[in-house]
């Protein structure tokens, strides 16, 4: 196995991923304070607007793991700079943090931006791996307020939510062999979709707390999510995660997380059960 260079190290994922990764292996982050402490594990300091920082520390990497950048306005071009100095310094393999229904016309504002990311991988050379997320199942607790609601314009619209755990599995399984898994395209998801109503359920069997969900309207959404004094664009990018899960894009469940990693995914009651 050739180096493996693991971005967003010191992440949710980053860091999952390079904890469970063996042989040579470099770190990129952009606080060496906060990098994992990883025997053997070589590191290397850049931010991704940096491109030229971002290519010396990509240098004599076989793969690369691009866990795709922090949510911005400009992150797709954030993400073409490090694609551009990935083949600047020869990388043969990338393996992409990406979304599922990546679309150019998808109801996700976000999930557009790693549509135009993939394309500019697929046009740039290098062989590729996609690895289209879920919405995360870890952070459904968050989405539960003080009053103990979770509210969203969904409807009975579902998600497919993956354990973060089960994408860190998958990602390793494919740095792991990066050619057995060359130009394909992964969603990662939960074993079933599950309603805003079924989680609120689920997180109160788990928790004992009662939770209940709210179905909002679209103006409801943006008025109460416009009060945090967040930029229009990430206004926009939240509401359109409840709306494209009414929309049917994240109900799709696939078998990719068991066929990678050879143990079934993870369901929402199981993850929290773990956690209580």
């Amino acid at each position: 196995m050739g180096l493996i260079v693991i971005s967003g190290a010191t992440g949710h994922l980053g860091g999952r991923v390079a904890r469970r990764m063996t042989g040579p292996m470099r770190l990129l982050v952009r606080d060496a304070g906060r990098a994992p402490d990883i025997g053997g594990a070589e590191l290397a300091v850049a931010d991704y607007r940096d491109t030229d920082a971002v290519a010396r520390a990509l240098e004599g990497a076989d793969t690369v793991l691009m866990v795709s950048a922090s949510e911005s306005p400009d992150r797709v071009d954030v993400h073409r700079g490090f694609v551009d100095a990935a083949v600047a310094a020869g990388v043969g393999h990338l393996v992409y943090t990406s979304f599922v229904g990546a679309s150019p016309d998808a109801t996700f504002t976000l999930a557009r931006d790693h549509w135009a990311t993939e394309q500019h991988v697929r046009d740039s050379g290098p062989a590729f791996t996609f690895l289209r997320d879920n919405l995360y199942a870890d952070f459904l607790p968050f989405l539960v307020g003080d009053d103990g609601v979770i509210r969203g314009p969904v409807g009975d619209g579902r998600a497919a939510v993956v354990a973060q755990d089960d994408i860190a599995d998958a990602i390793t399984a494919v740095l792991q062999a990066p050619e057995a898994h060359a130009g394909r395209t992964y969603d990662l998801t939960g074993p079933a979709a599950l309603t805003l109503a079924e989680v609120a359920e689920t997180i109160s069997t788990s928790t004992g707390r009662p939770v209940r969900f709210h179905n909002e309207s679209v103006p409801e959404a943006y008025a109460s999510r416009s009060s945090y004094g967040a930029p229009d664009w990430q206004v926009e990018a939240w509401v359109s995660t409840y709306t494209a899960i009414a929309a049917g894009e994240l109900a799709h469940v696939s078998t990719a997380v068991e066929d990678l990693t050879g143990h079934p995914a993870t369901s929402l009651a199981d993850l929290l059960a773990r956690r209580s």
